[in-house]
């Protein structure tokens, strides 16, 4: 077994610094190994005792009979660095380091944290300053968690991996109320050496675990958090993330709009769309969703039959679907004449959705009819049936009819729970059918089934890069006319422009362009030109010098600089403005498109992706990024437009990502705003363009 196995399977364990006080952190841990019945082998270690529990205590690591195979050190931080170094000297496999004190208290903690790592050599580490992990699984808790208190958890499918200690508590015992039965439980905390990805990796092994839930603050090692994300997609276990911090200032002060449009929670929501995961967008959702997967069922599309006896019920489920993009159609006739023939009268409304079966709940004949003919139906992808307060009276037969329906088909059925009833909830949950207490939440985990049924492609590679030569191009911030040329050469086109230093080489230049043209000041040093009175659109030819000669003017005036070169370009009209970026943080290189133009940051019509370790962007990439924005009717044909040519929009994305995966590390911004999608034929045009390079 390795090191993970051994931590999560250890046939004995080290207690470093136990008490015999269960009240405190220190005493937990045999109390709760004891509590809930694990079967190795444990050694309480503390020079000040001789029993603990009737288990026999050892003065030292030094004093145990064998070495453990996992050890738990709930001492201080300082103890810890030696109790980890005699720990890993006698042998042990890893170690769960309780301790806080350490990189999340600033340099002195930092210096602890190294201290730390250098002391356990090669054994594993779990931590510092974490609450350790569970395994329901095989009754084995190796956690100090108050949360173990409870005498009883549900085992189930969901394995969950949290970077919060308490997180780790308030999931375990919210599952349990709930009936939602869990797996394994992790958290990783401080990770100065197991972290996410390695878990992530373990319970895409784990048979026991169906679904793996993630409680994100962040990724420290974003590769091998794809790898691991892409490998479970891989094997068919859906991984769930709740990334936090989606408040936080990710917009930077840059000198284009990029940087203001994307941010840290972006890049976030770019890579966990790329690497198939599912993002949960509340804190309920987090327990919502994976107890909607564990069950394998597919989702096959947005028509949804809701079952029941209550008409109010009926109508919140029906508006929260619609909200989030669902359709709860009518029966089909054949089906319309099946739900008949359960039940006549006049209080049966069997011809429209919602469904009303009356007293279904304490019919179970019924509702088994009701259940099959639905889920029968060509009409339908999935059911959502309301629990209303009849089932209060007989919860056992209504469980016990919509368990028994459960093997006749695949479609994912929920159930909703209208009254406040705690023990239906989990009942139904442990039989087997999500139950909710929420309309949202149903609906969140339709989409979240939904979601995964449309995983995108997965981009373990990229798109291979021939080389472009590019020595010529300087450092810093390169000026318009600069930043278009590297552009094309990586294959974006550009406008047709003209660098001109005079009025009069401006009308000259002007004449070659048509009856119009754009007038642009040319400098490195003022990037949004706009603001400073640096363009004109649509001069009229013969006006050109005249018009410049007051650029010139008002740019002086008002930025406190004269500019000295100018761009005289061909107007360009009828095509739809994209805007073409790269932002780079943390997770890595992402390219960003948009609605584009002056508007850009203010709309935030936007998608983004994340950049393959080697290589651009595909084709399909770019092309499913560009179906994504709001603005894609405008490239396909809307009220009459001409369609625009998205083959050549295609290409440009691809190849500006290209252009970002060959610079690299040297690629400080680039942006192209805006980019003109012409009509089907004519291709694209950069018509302004900021790149700033490094050294």
């Amino acid at each position: 077994m390795n090191a993970i196995s051994l931590l999560f399977k250890p046939r004995s364990v080290a207690i470093i610094g136990a008490s015999g006080d269960a009240s405190k952190t220190a005493g937990r841990p045999i109390a709760y190994l004891r509590k809930h019945g694990y079967a190795g082998e444990i050694y309480p270690v503390n020079p000040r005792v001789d029993t603990i529990d009737g288990l026999r205590c050892y003065p030292d690591i030094a004093s145990l009979p064998a070495a453990p195979d996992v050890a738990m050190v709930c001492v201080g931080a300082e103890r810890a660095i030696g109790a980890v170094r005699e720990l890993a000297a006698r042998g042990c496999a890893a170690a769960i380091v309780l301790a806080s004190g350490f990189g999340e208290t600033g340099e002195a903690g930092l210096r602890r944290q190294q201290e730390l790592i250098e002391a356990a050599g090669s054994m594993r580490l779990l931590g510092p300053n974490t609450i350790g992990l569970v395994n329901l699984t095989d009754d084995i808790p190796l956690s100090a968690s108050g949360a173990l208190e409870m005498d009883r958890f549900p085992v189930g499918a969901v394995g969950l991996v949290s970077q919060s200690g308490g997180i780790l508590g308030a999931l375990m015992s919210r599952a349990a109320a709930r009936g939602i039965g869990m797996s394994k439980l992790v958290s990783t905390s401080n990770e100065v050496d197991l972290e996410l990805a390695d878990f992530i990796d373990y319970l895409v092994d784990d048979e026991a675990t169906r679904v793996i839930a993630l409680y994100v603050e962040t990724v420290r090692n974003p590769e091998k958090f794809r790898a691991a994300c892409l490998r479970a997609a891989q094997a068919g276990k859906p991984v769930v993330a709740f990334k936090i911090g989606r408040s936080e200032a990710g917009a930077r002060a840059a000198v284009s709009h990029t940087g203001a449009m994307a941010g840290a929670d972006r890049m976030y929501d770019a890579l966990f769309r790329q690497v198939g995961v599912i993002r949960a967008q509340t804190f309920a959702d987090f327990l919502d969703i994976p107890a909607a997967l564990t069950n394998g069922r597919v989702l096959r599309g947005k028509r949804v039959a809701i079952l029941t006896s209550t008409g109010g019920a009926g109508t919140l489920i029906s508006d929260a679907l619609g909200v989030t993009g669902f359709d709860a159609p009518a029966p089909d006739e054949a089906t319309a004449a099946r739900l008949r023939a359960l039940q006549t009268g006049e209080e049966a409304a069997l011809d429209r959705n919602p469904i009303d079966v009356t007293l279904a709940g304490l019919k179970p004949d019924l509702l088994r009819g009701a259940i099959n003919a639905l889920l029968d139906s060509p009409t339908y992808d999935a059911l959502i049936i309301i629990v209303g307060s009849s089932a209060l009276a007989m919860p056992e037969l209504m469980a016990g009819a919509i368990q028994d329906c459960l093997a006749n088909s695949d479609k994912p059925i929920l159930a909703y729970v209208s009254p406040h009833a705690p023990e239906l909830m989990a009942l139904f949950n442990q039989r087997g059918v999500p139950a909710y207490t929420a309309p949202e939440s149903c609906a969140a985990a339709l989409g979240a089934m939904l979601q995964l049924a449309r995983a995108p492609a997965q981009i373990d590679s990229g798109e291979p890069c021939s080389p472009v030569a590019i020595d010529d191009f300087g450092s810093g911030s390169l000026d318009e006319a600069q930043a278009k040329a590297l552009f094309a050469r990586f294959g974006v086109p550009s406008v047709r422009e003209q660098i001109v230093t005079t009025p009069a080489e401006a009308q000259a230049a002007a004449a070659t362009f048509g009856d119009k043209v754009v007038l642009k000041i040319l400098s490195s040093e003022i990037t949004h030109k706009s603001d400073v009175g640096g363009v004109a659109v649509a001069v009229p030819v013969a006006q050109v010098g005249e018009r410049l000669a007051l650029m010139i003017e008002d740019v002086t005036a008002r930025a406190g600089v004269t500019p000295s070169r100018f761009l005289v370009q061909e107007m360009v009209s009828g095509g739809a403005e994209f805007i073409l970026g790269v932002h780079r943080d943390a997770l890595g290189t992402a390219v960003l498109l948009g609605m584009g133009g002056v508007m850009a940051e203010l709309f935030k019509d936007t998608t983004m992706r994340l950049l393959p370790p080697s290589g651009g962007l595909s084709r399909a990439d770019a092309l499913e990024m560009a179906r994504e924005l709001k603005t894609w009717p405008l490239l396909d044909g809307f009220r009459g437009r001409p369609k625009a040519d998205v083959n050549a929009l295609v290409d440009a994305i691809v190849a500006f990502s290209r252009m970002a995966s060959q610079l690299g590390e040297r690629l400080v911004e680039a942006e192209i705003n805006p980019v003109f999608v012409l009509e089907v034929g004519r291709g694209v045009r950069a018509a302004d363009g900021v790149l700033v390079l490094g050294a």
